[in-house]
């Protein structure tokens, strides 16, 4: 079954057939999880409602390194009573970008730790947004030792080794399968099997067989995780279900959610 641990369905890229989508996953195309990551205070509410809306859909909670300017330090407050809901299983998406936002570092790892001590105190695993900001991310893990998964993961086989040192998951999506990837790719090899999991980051990051596919529209969903699953399992000599099998159960120990499985 597929588990797509970093999806975001509140976007207005779904407003048209959210509700036809939705169940058509699930019901269609073996799609048994979806994680809603959220970007601020008022798309972690609207994940909330989604998760309370399907049984096969949950939320995460808290603020992007891009809507820091927003960022209030009781916004905490906010976030901790989100988080003690029963379909809430992480606090993010999380972290630092210095790809579109340098003038703020500051704020941006502020806000990180905030969100990251806020995740320890309550028990929750995150989920980690790290681009183009090596350096101070892996020095404030290095102090943190959060668990949960780094999103979208960009950096070098190095990285992700000491990334799970630390115990954290390796989140992959269709950037695996671009044609310039060369990190991704090394990774996907690398990567123990038992720290691997398969996102879309939806409705972004379409996996390049699926954009080949006349038929696909300009975005991605849930069903297209198959095409990465399949990518990454012919770069470690795996059958694709094989993949599919072994990433959603790394994905439920990831949120917490064994007992379902």
């Amino acid at each position: 079954m597929i588990f797509d641990t970093h999806a975001h369905y509140y976007l207005q890229a779904f407003r048209d057939d959210r509700e036809t989508l939705l169940p058509w996953l699930h019901d269609v195309c073996g799609v048994c999880a979806i994680v809603n990551a959220s970007e601020n205070m008022e798309r972690s509410r609207e994940s909330v409602v989604l998760a309370e809306r399907y049984d096969f859909v949950y939320a995460a909670v808290g603020t992007h390194p891009l809507h820091v300017g927003a960022w209030q330090d009781s916004d905490c407050d906010v976030y901790r009573a989100m988080l003690s809901h029963p379909k809430v299983v992480a606090a993010g998406e999380m972290g630092l970008d210095y790809h579109r936002a340098k003038d703020n570092k500051a704020l941006q790892q502020h806000v990180f730790m905030m969100q990251l001590e806020l995740a320890q105190s309550v028990k929750k695993p995150v989920i980690i947004h790290d681009r183009e900001a090596h350096g101070d991310m892996y020095r404030i893990l290095r102090q943190y030792r959060p668990a949960g998964v780094m999103h979208c993961f960009s950096g070098s086989v190095e990285l992700m080794k000491e990334a799970v040192s630390y115990g954290l998951y390796i989140g992959m999506g269709g950037s695996v399968t671009f044609p310039n990837a060369v990190h991704p790719v090394e990774v996907a090899k690398a990567v123990p099997l038992d720290r691997l999991v398969l996102e879309t980051d939806a409705p972004y990051l379409i996996p390049t067989p699926c954009r080949t596919n006349p038929t696909s529209r300009e975005r991605s969903d849930s069903s297209m995780i198959r095409a990465v699953a399949a990518y990454i399992a012919a770069l470690r000599g795996m059958k694709t279900e094989e993949l599919l099998a072994v990433t959603e159960a790394n994905a439920r120990r990831l949120y917490r959610l064994e007992q379902e499985s």
